[in-house]
């Protein structure tokens, strides 16, 4: 009998601003009882959701049961910003195009096969355009280095044949209502959700056919005569096959030790206001949405509803070895966000922030998924490198493909590479990293 106690449980650091104005259309249901099932899915993020549609798709008659440690869209994926990204994104470079021409023409088939799969899904379900949005994005430059990016990623792409459009200040400004950017690189491949929206309604849609249990955190996992058995608080799933899609807490059910790096991304949201007055004035369309040039600055959005428009802003990152963080820490954040944002629109100085929130990245050192079978019959869906609305996606795919044993290229592309290399120890991982993060934030300067 094989054994693991979960050393930590997922902290909810702040309240998402996503999840503040989402709207669920189910019930919680939390476990209560012993229950059996062909396949035992931890977590309902897009990893988890994923991977359960997609064994839906290939075994239709299996039961499949999903254990949420607390509420879908209050995790991870509904703190994210929104971005499915079809060409390279790479936060831990501070650029956005890295590696080979090969590995990058590799990267973006794998984005646009995961946006494929997430569209297809977004059409089941019935998602409205103000939660799937294949909108495209901007990579906004408010620095001459951020320029000089942009020009070099536009060349990459021109290189490779792809879509996009340089954006003068001028554009910029009649798109944003703001004078602080210097121009723009639009590409037109990405989809815009409201993260927490999208992981609802896409767990409402495997409802009919997928068992999800919710506040249910895993306590420990075990394996006795081939069968897999997840203990919650007052109850268990057993089941012979196993998918984590836990992203970096895989680490905490014992796998991947000391080779993931556990990166707090921090946002904030403002409260509602007028979009047919200030909103016009001070800030644009309706809706925009805009990457840094320099992937370390800040990641902004607008979004408007009911003649109501919002703005949020994700910048400032630390590298921490606990799930949870201070008060002070996310107070600290929203004082970073709100310089940021008073210095892109001015006009909107009196209107406060909502929500100030943390979500928790998880990154390796050379860049690769934590992936595979890890032991018999249990899956890892983990470690989406800083891109979770799309890395995830696929990795949910690609277990469910994994484990069932289907064969396909995408699978054999996706487990072509080495795992996550060892960091560290502490407490150098933690001086390195950090240091390496203050830097780059310092180099991105007003891009952030």
């Amino acid at each position: 009998m094989i054994t693991r106690s979960v050393k930590r449980l997922p902290v909810e650091n702040g309240i998402s601003g996503w999840e503040a104005i989402s709207q669920r259309s189910f019930p919680v249901r939390s476990l209560d009882g012993n229950v059996n099932a062909d396949w035992l899915i931890i977590g309902a993020g897009f990893a988890g959701l994923s991977a359960a549609r997609r064994l839906l798709q290939q075994r239709p008659d299996d039961k499949i049961v999903i254990l949420e440690a607390s509420e879908v869209g209050k995790g991870t994926s509904g703190r994210n910003s929104g971005y499915m990204i079809d060409v390279p994104h790479n936060l831990s470079s501070s650029e956005y195009s890295s590696g080979t021409a090969d590995a990058t023409r590799r990267e973006m088939a794998q984005n646009r096969y995961a946006i494929k799969f997430a569209t297809q899904a977004a059409e089941a379900y019935g998602m409205s355009r103000e939660t799937f949005d294949p909108a495209g994005k901007i990579n906004a430059a408010a620095t001459a280095r951020g320029m000089k990016l942009n020009m070099s990623f536009g060349q990459s792409l021109g290189s490779a044949g792809e879509k996009h459009t340089f954006l003068d200040a001028a554009e910029m400004r009649e798109i944003t209502g703001s004078n602080y950017y210097l121009g723009g690189l639009y590409t037109p491949g990405a989809v815009l959700i409201q993260p927490a929206d999208y992981v609802r309604q896409f767990a409402a849609g495997l409802s009919h056919k997928v068992v999800l249990f919710e506040r249910s955190p895993v306590t420990s996992l075990k394996r006795a005569n081939g069968i897999w058995i997840a203990s919650v608080a007052r109850g268990s799933v057993s089941a012979p096959k196993v998918i984590l899609g836990v992203n970096g807490h895989v680490e905490d059910f014992g796998h991947f030790g000391r080779r993931l790096m556990h990166i707090f991304a921090y946002a904030s949201m403002t409260a509602p206001f007028p979009a047919d007055d200030i909103g016009h004035k001070a800030s644009g369309r309706d809706r925009w949405a805009l990457l840094p040039a320099d992937a370390m600055g800040a990641t902004v959005r607008k979004i408007t509803s009911g003649g109501q428009s919002r703005i949020t802003i994700r910048t400032k990152y630390t590298y921490d070895t606990t799930v949870a963080l201070s008060e002070s820490r996310l107070s600290k954040m929203a004082q970073a966000h709100r310089r940021s944002i008073d210095a892109r629109f001015p006009d909107l100085k009196g209107i406060p922030f909502e929500h100030s929130w943390a979500g928790r990245l998880c990154l390796s050192l050379n860049h690769v998924p934590a992936f595979g079978e890890i032991d018999e019959g249990l899956f890892s869906a983990c470690c989406e490198n800083g891109l979770g609305t799309v890395k995830s996606t696929l990795a949910g795919m690609m277990a469910a493909d994994l484990a069932t044993g289907t064969v396909s290229r995408e699978l054999d592309e996706y487990m072509d590479h080495r795992g996550p290399t060892r960091l560290p120890p502490e407490p150098f991982a933690w001086l390195g990293i950090n240091s390496v993060i203050r830097l780059q934030e310092m180099r991105a300067g007003r891009e952030g």
